[in-house]
């Protein structure tokens, strides 16, 4: 039993200083084999100091810091965008109308009208949220969702609610809107065009 303890006592020793010596021929020195391990020890400790190491050895650039908040998803806007190259509706939202005489107003709302509601039509399917129409009395029951119904009025107590329907709310039952194009930017509604001579 000795000789097996002294036997692991050596190996392990001899294995030391085998790790020793190819650390010392990797580094060029024992002072920098010393300095590799004062070096990995602080790496480990502080990331920054690590980024910038691995950076210098050739590895993965350290990734940039961001600069300000991240840029919301612009996926939502794509309707928009769509609503914009099928119907000019941010056009006509973002012109300046008060000068246009009525009836030059109610021309180009037709034709936008037009168009929106058909391209509302091709990339949504739209229901109405209750299925009565405006005026007649409907009954709110108890376990509603508020982000569907909004009671108004004088509520007091707890439902069911009775009350006239003023509007019989939109829900969006599908979607179906094109695919994104590769690297576009979906803040971008409408590209500028530029015709050349």
């Amino acid at each position: 039993m000795d000789m097996f303890l002294l036997g692991l006592a050596v190996g392990a020793a001899l294995a030391a200083l085998l790790f020793g010596v190819m650390a010392v021929a990797r580094a060029g020195s024992v002072g920098r084999a010393f300095m590799g391990l004062t070096v990995a020890g602080r790496a480990s400790a502080d990331p920054a100091f690590a980024a910038r190491l691995d950076e210098l050895m050739g590895g993965a650039a350290a990734p940039p810091k961001p600069t300000g908040p991240p840029k919301p998803s612009g996926e939502p806007l794509r309707l928009l965008a769509l609503l914009q190259s099928e119907a000019r509706l941010v056009d006509f939202l973002m012109e300046d109308i008060s000068a246009a005489g009525d009836a030059q107003i109610g021309q180009a709302v037709r034709d936008i009208h037009r168009k929106a509601q058909q391209a509302l039509r091709q990339h949504l399917t739209i229901e109405a949220v209750l299925p009565q129409t405006e005026g007649e009395q409907v009954t709110v029951q108890p376990g509603f969702d508020p982000s569907a119904v909004r009671v108004v009025g004088n509520v007091t107590g707890q439902p069911p609610f009775t009350g006239e329907l003023q509007h019989p709310g939109w829900k969006v039952r599908e979607i179906k809107l094109p695919a994104k194009a590769e690297g576009q930017d979906s803040f971008v509604l409408q590209p500028a065009e530029v015709q050349l001579p």
